[in-house]
């Protein structure tokens, strides 16, 4: 018999475990952290397991809990999916969709995709993750969202993936002074380098570039994302390698690129096989598809182009066009 009563504990172990403390679980599920406790030791007592140990300030799974949260996660998941689609046959759906991507695919690409998404469906709600992607992968393996947008890593057992476009890279630096001719790859042996997270797939590709061409850098600023090494080199600082669906944010009054003879890497789309079920994301997944097809088209003609001041527009964010609506369809899942 299954006690209903305890999917909301299902959800507060996972926040729980997510978070790895009582406290973080009960600002994630906006309750107070005895309730929190509460829940874990109801859940515990019926299951006869205990889910956790303390560790320092904090709390780990223990190694039942360790084996148990791929089941929990998939109850969750799986009852998210049913829940979402009896509210699509009422006509009411009410769906939250949990998305990661990085911050330039998350401007350039997912932001105008889901106002299209609200204008469709008001109903859907977000919750958006901003992160390098490797750490979006991992949390879709974890269950902790739906879908990643995620440039260059593939998807590891138990996840799916689609292909959207091929990125290539440029080199962006500020606009050289009156009489300088002197290409941004010479500078980079001058002036500062600009490099992303360490974990970022631009940043491997940066390091092994200048391993390659023997240029160790007289000085680095290290940021955690493209938006803020652009910033950098608009305020006339620095040279960094950037993707070039991100261009649009450098001032053409302040910045010069020029190609990158580094690999350009795949864009994808990494979800797990549960999402399949969730209409509203199979929606969101089409015109992200749509968008990526336009991407792809956009960029194929920039390379082998020489880009000389930051002119690269990043496609159209009006994507309604032919967007299936039925699980039958292919183009229609994830």
């Amino acid at each position: 018999m299954i006690d209903a009563a305890l999917f909301p504990a299902l959800e507060t172990l996972l926040a729980v475990a997510r978070t790895g403390s009582v406290a973080g679980a009960a600002r994630q599920r906006h309750i107070t952290s005895s309730a929190v406790s509460q829940q874990i030791r109801r859940l515990e007592s019926h299951f006869g397991i205990k889910f956790f140990e303390r560790a320092g300030r904090g709390v780990r799974l223990s190694a039942t809990g360790e084996a148990a949260l791929p089941v929990v996660r998939e109850l969750w998941l799986g009852a998210e999916a049913a829940f979402a689609q009896l509210a699509e046959l009422t006509g009411h759906p009410a769906t939250t969709l949990r998305v990661a991507a990085s911050d330039y695919l998350g401007k350039a690409l997912l932001a105008p995709v889901l106002r299209d998404l609200l204008d469709q469906e008001p109903s859907v709600r977000f919750e958006i993750v901003t992160t390098h992607s490797r750490e979006g992968v991992r949390l879709a393996a974890r269950g902790d969202i739906d879908l990643a947008v995620v440039t260059g890593q593939e998807a590891p057992r138990g996840l799916e993936d689609r292909h959207l476009f091929d990125q290539p890279f440029v080199w962006v630096g500020p606009k050289p002074r009156r009489g300088q001719r002197a290409t941004l790859t010479d500078r980079l042996h001058r002036e500062p380098i600009l490099r992303l997270a360490a974990e970022s797939r631009g940043r491997a590709l940066l390091d092994q570039y200048l391993a390659d061409a023997r240029i160790r850098p007289v000085s680095t600023i290290d940021v955690p994302s493209v938006s803020l090494l652009l910033s950098y080199v608009s305020g006339g600082l620095g040279i960094g390698l950037v993707p070039a669906l991100a261009l649009s944010e450098a001032p053409r009054d302040r910045t010069v690129s020029e190609p990158a003879r580094v690999p350009a890497l795949p864009v994808t789309l990494v979800w797990r096989p549960a999402a399949h079920r969730q209409p509203a994301l199979a929606r969101l997944a089409a015109l992200l598809a749509a968008a990526g097809a336009r991407a792809d088209a956009q960029l194929a003609r920039l390379r082998g182009q020489t880009l000389t001041s930051g002119h690269f527009t990043p496609p159209p964010s009006r994507v309604r066009e032919n967007v299936p609506k039925s699980k039958s369809d292919p183009g229609g899942r994830p």
